[in-house]
């Protein structure tokens, strides 16, 4: 360790969640390893991988932490597992076929340093598909500072592995977790545990970011993002329920937000339907959303095509606009 190493607990626990991620894993890790600030430890949790990845990981020696899980959980509850090994004061999360900058550390932790009310830090991401960058996050428009619980909901800005969580933020999602999983992360959601997450830390503590893209979202046919949306639109609709439960008035305090979430997870299942070719299905319902955006529009149009092409137009999607995406 260099001059940032402040005794023996580090400041950042590293979380790498893992199962058979061989592929990418190699370039995660040196791009980990690469980072200017030092002053971290990595919490490998390898969640039951039957490839080469215990090896990968196991040679880099003492700066890996292994933990192996020989019974394969879902990954909220493997990140939930990572956390309680983890010693830091902050608590980032890197995928392992996504990549880091070298300032992406360092620059994180200033924002910390700057407000003690900060629960989370994120920083601009670039989608690329190992090749060739495909956009930004960012792009079009930078995200909220502050208390931006509504703007968060609206529009979720934060990729998991460019977040980075005080460890007090987490800690005060405790008392709310174990009465919904038992953990911080839900532990009954499989496609929307980080974004429910992402939202209680906002609820109740600042949010900041790096305007940087310090971050490399690694976009593939693999991406659970793009290949359950029928889920995405149960788990919204059950992030609504909780919502309302955790925080009394919330239908009055936060109406749009209702009308959005139900739009929101409206749109998800058409998106599904169309996956499993079932276009007319999706076009009606896609024709029960109010006052339609554009993006509903050109779905609707696209919902004609036969969904064996959803990964092509996945793609085509991602070199649009970010405006228009949104």
């Amino acid at each position: 360790m260099s001059e940032d190493t402040q005794g023996s607990i580090p400041c950042v626990s590293v979380i790498m969640n893992c199962r058979n991620c061989s592929k990418d894993l190699a370039q995660a890790l040196d791009s980990l390893m690469a980072q200017t600030f030092t002053d971290f430890e990595v919490i490998f949790f390898d969640n039951g991988s039957c490839d080469a990845s215990p090896a990968i990981a196991q040679s880099y020696g003492e700066k890996i932490r292994y933990v192996r899980g020989e019974i394969p959980v879902p990954l909220g509850a493997a990140r939930n597992l990572a956390i309680r090994e983890a010693a830091g004061e902050f608590i980032a999360f890197l995928d392992c076929d996504d990549l880091w900058r070298p300032e992406k550390l360092a620059k994180q932790v200033a924002c910390f340093r700057q407000d003690s009310r900060i629960g989370l830090v994120c920083t601009d991401t670039v989608l690329f598909d190992g090749r060739r960058e495909l956009g930004r996050v960012f792009a079009g428009s930078t995200p909220a500072r502050g208390m931006v619980f509504a703007e968060l909901m609206q529009r979720q800005w934060i990729s998991m592995s460019s977040a980075m969580i005080r460890r007090e933020a987490l800690k005060s999602l405790g008392e709310e977790a174990r009465a919904w999983t038992g953990g911080w992360f839900d532990e009954t959601l499989n496609v929307c545990e980080e974004a429910d997450v992402f939202y209680r830390i906002a609820h109740d503590w600042r949010l900041d970011y790096v305007d940087e893209p310090l971050t490399l979202w690694r976009i593939h046919g693999g991406n659970t993002t793009f290949k359950h949306f029928g889920q995405f639109a149960e788990e919204t609709l059950t992030i609504l329920q909780k919502q309302r439960t955790l925080y009394p008035g919330y239908d009055h305090d936060y109406a749009d937000l209702v009308q959005l979430l139900t739009r929101r997870a409206n749109f998800q299942k058409a998106i599904d339907l169309w996956h499993q070719q079932k276009g007319s299905q999706a076009r009606a319902l896609l024709r029960s959303i109010t006052d339609p955006s554009l993006k509903h529009r050109l779905f609707y149009l696209v919902s004609f095509l036969p969904g064996s092409l959803f990964d092509l137009m996945a793609k085509i999607y991602f070199a649009l606009p970010a405006s228009l995406r949104r």
